[in-house]
This record gives structure tokens, sequence and C-alpha cells, in this order.
């Protein structure tokens, strides 16, 4: 930074601190300056955090039991597709005996068939004959449901065992030379199933827990990172304040640089404010010294003319009073945004005023009425009826004024039938107390007031001759409301 040195990175603790205090809202000390949290609206680091750790929560969430659902049905499947194979392989070997019952021309591979209540199981039934099951099953037979297909398979879970789940595949077969329609089932626990789903499950889920960790600790790192130049603008703004800097000049991110840019803007429109009001009050310290002395020196000197002379001192204290403050009351309301009059809306304003005080004069009022001037409504007022007074004391009885909108300005032309004024001396009004007939009242501040109001607002006032009336034409220009 300029005239600030080289910046300091914040340690690690520091900004800890900053979301400790956040997150009790408790007063802190960073950087040397209190900061009360509890006046404070939330930290943006925690509500992003916050935010992308529900997000990532409803998502991982959502994947997890997606997820699990896939799997476990690939499992099951291929649980069932073993079983399946060993049916066929039921149904290839099955013969009907001369008794009418069914047996097996060859053994099943799997010797689990063999050995008691192994957790493998077949047998095969037909109505009104015995069933014919495998020796695993020992003294026990399957469930023969009624909801089976004449074709097809159906696998479905059944706990006709107390002590075991079972997982069963049915079908229903016509075997050659027997007219009776054969139950082929296979059967085999869920124990081992169910521990490979429960195996799938810890992993999805230790899988999920970690990479939602990581996911959270990633959208930490992005959120504290990314608002890292907020900090930097903070710690150049409290720079500014205590004089170190005058300006914030980092790069900093696109998305940052124009707020601190609307920043620089505001702290130079201070800046000249504040240079402003030190001229003016200078220059008024400067204005009244001079009369108060003369009044100081004819009242220690008793002189014979003291009232004469306060009089005529205090009357030129006033206009410098009245000048100053004119420029003051501009000034301050030159900042606002806001600032918007309709010119027709003060010139019909000024013009009936106007026309109480000189009742000889007629004044005409022409242009555009939908003009919107970038002015306070009460300084345009001052500078309107400023113009159209001097226009109508020192002409012959014509004012006409003349409204017109171009190019981002209004321009507003006021224009009398008095004798005019040398185009050498015109410029000579705008000074202040300058008078050019003095046998008409007045303080000769009027033009030098719309001159300092009109240049506060960037407008231009100029004094030209009138082609229509002969006499004095007042230009002046004024920013437009867009």
């Amino acid at each position: 930074m300029a005239d600030g040195g080289p910046a300091v990175r914040d340690p690690w603790w520091r900004t800890a601190t900053h979301g400790i205090g956040a997150l009790f809202g408790r007063r802190l000390r960073v950087d040397d300056h209190v900061v009360d949290t509890r006046r404070a609206t939330g930290s943006l680091t925690r509500r992003m955090i916050g935010i992308a750790a529900i997000w990532i929560a409803v998502l991982l969430l959502g994947g997890g039991l997606a997820l699990d659902r896939l799997l476990g049905s690939a499992i099951t499947r291929t649980f069932d597709a073993q079983l399946e194979y060993v049916m066929q392989a039921m149904i290839a070997s099955s013969e009907i005996d001369p008794t009418g019952e069914v047996h097996f021309n060859r053994p099943l591979g799997d010797q689990r068939f063999l050995e008691p209540n192994s957790g493998l199981y077949w047998q095969v039934s037909a109505p009104g004959v015995k069933p014919f099951p495998s020796r695993s099953l020992w003294d026990r037979q399957l469930t023969i449901p009624d909801h089976v297909d004449a074709e097809g398979l159906h696998a479905y879970d059944s706990r006709e065992f107390p002590d075991d789940t079972l997982r069963i595949l049915e079908r229903n077969v016509t075997l050659p030379g027997s007219k009776a329609l054969w139950r082929f089932q296979v059967a085999q626990s869920r124990s081992g199933l169910d521990e490979q789903i429960a195996v799938l499950r810890k992993t999805i889920l230790r899988s999920f827990l970690l990479l939602g960790l990581g996911l959270v600790v990633m959208a930490a790192l992005q959120a504290t990172f990314g608002l890292w130049p907020l900090r930097r603008v903070r710690r150049s703004i409290a720079m500014v304040r205590t004089g170190a800097i005058a300006r914030v000049d980092d790069r900093l991110p696109i998305e940052i640089a124009p707020m601190v840019e609307e920043l620089n803007d505001l702290l130079a429109h201070n800046e000249r404010q504040a240079e402003e009001a030190r001229r003016h009050a200078g220059n008024l310290a400067h204005a009244l010294k001079t009369p108060l002395t003369v009044i100081m020196n004819e009242a220690t000197a008793q002189s014979p003319d003291l009232v004469a002379t306060v009089i005529r001192e205090a009357t030129t204290m006033r206009r410098q009073v009245d000048h100053h403050l004119a420029r003051a009351r501009a000034v301050g309301r030159r900042g606002s945004a806001q600032s918007r009059a309709e010119v027709w809306t003060a010139l019909k304003a000024v013009e009936r005023a106007v026309s109480r005080l000189y009742r000889h004069v007629t004044i005409d009022l022409d242009g555009d009425k939908t003009a919107v001037a970038h002015v306070e409504h009460q300084d345009l007022e001052e500078m309107l009826g400023n113009l159209i007074e001097n226009a109508a004391k020192y002409g012959q009885g014509r004012v006409f004024v003349t409204v017109v909108r171009e190019a981002g300005f209004v321009e507003i032309m006021v224009e009398d039938d008095g004798t005019g004024i040398p185009e050498a001396e015109r410029n000579l009004l705008f000074e202040r107390g300058a008078r050019l007939d003095t046998g008409k009242p007045g303080t000769g501040l009027g033009l030098a007031i719309v001159r300092d109001v009109v240049e506060i607002y960037e407008g231009t006032i100029a004094l030209e001759e009138s082609e229509d009336l002969g006499g004095l034409l007042a230009r002046l220009r004024l920013p437009a409301v867009a």
C-alpha cells in the first residue's frame, strides 16, 4: 500500500478470532480495534460455510441413499442369479420315475445341500405328491405359497424358519411324462447377503462422511481466502482514518474494485467539501475583518459619523454573509444524488413573485415544459429569481424566458428589453458588490451568487445581447436529469 509500507497478513489465530467473535457475539480486540460483534448482522464467512455445509449434506444424503439402493439391488440380483443357476441345474436333471415321483439323474454340485441346516436348501413339490426336499432341510419343509405364477421366476424373503431369514426363488415347471405342475424352490439364508449389504453401507457412510468433511473444509477455505480482500480493505480504511494513507490503492479483485473506487471517490468528495468549507470560512473572516476594523476605529475615536459608518459597514457585512450562506447551502445540497427540480414549475413560481413586485412588467415563458434539472429546487428558484428580477428591474417592461433541453443540459435564456450592457463590462457584473446602475436599490450580489451556485452544480452562466428584445440575455445552463 502506498505511504503505508507493505501489507502484513493476519496470522491464523487472528482470523480464527474473527470467526469466534461472530459465533459467540463478544467484544474482541483485533488489529488494535475493539469490535462489538453483537452489533453486527452476522458473519459472511459463517453464512457461506453454513450454506455450503447444508447443501453438501443434502446432496450427499440424497446421493448416498440412491447409491445404497442401487448397489444393494445389484448385490441382491447377483445373489438371486446364483440361486437361479442352481434352479436351472435342478430342472435340467429332473426326471419322473415309474411311480410318478420326481428324482435327479445326477447330484447337485454344492456340498451344502447334503449338510443339515447348512443354510442352502431346495425342494420340489406338486399337488398330491410328497415333497422331494434336499437333505439339508432335514426334518423341515419349505412353505408352498399360492402366489407363484404359472410361469416365470419369483423371488421373495421368508421368515418361516424362526432362527433364520431365507431368500427363496420359485418356479412352476411341467416335466416330461407328468401332467402335474411341479414347483421348484431354492432357498438360501440371507445372512451372507445382509453382511455384504452392511459392509457396503458402512463403506458408503464412511466414504461420504470423509467426502462431506473434505468439501466443508474446502468451502471454509474458499470462504476464508475468498473474503480475504475485504479484510485488506478494512485495514486500509483504518489506515486512511489514522492518516497513514490517503486512498485505498491495493490491487483488488474485480468484484471489490468498483466498491473501493466508489470509496475513494467519496473520500475525495469529502476532502473537496472540507477544503471548500475552510476556504469559505477564511473568505468570510477576511471579508468581515475590514468592516469590523472600520467600526472599531470609528467607535474608539468617538467619530460623529459613527452611526452612518455602522450602517454602511453592517450592510457590507450582511452582503458577505448572504453570499457565503448561499454558497454553503448549495455545497451542502450538491452531494444529494436525488437532487432534481422541474424547471417549468420553478419558473412559474418565480414569475408570480416577480410580477407582484413589478406590476408593469410582462413576463413571457416559452419552451420545454418537461425539462428537469439536476439541482435542488430551492437553488434553482434562487438563481432564476435573481436573473428574472434583474431583467424586470433594468428592462423597459418586457421579459422573455425560454427553456431548451439539449445534450444532457437544460438551457434557460432570460432576455429583457433594456438598454443592455457593453460586452467589456458584462464580466464585471459577476464580481461581488459590482453594480453598473447605482440609481436602483440592490446589493450587487445577485449575479455573483448565481455564478457561484451554478459552478457548484457544474453548470455555466453567460451574459450576451438579446437579438429579439435588444437588451441583455442571460444564458443559464444546468445538468439535466436523464
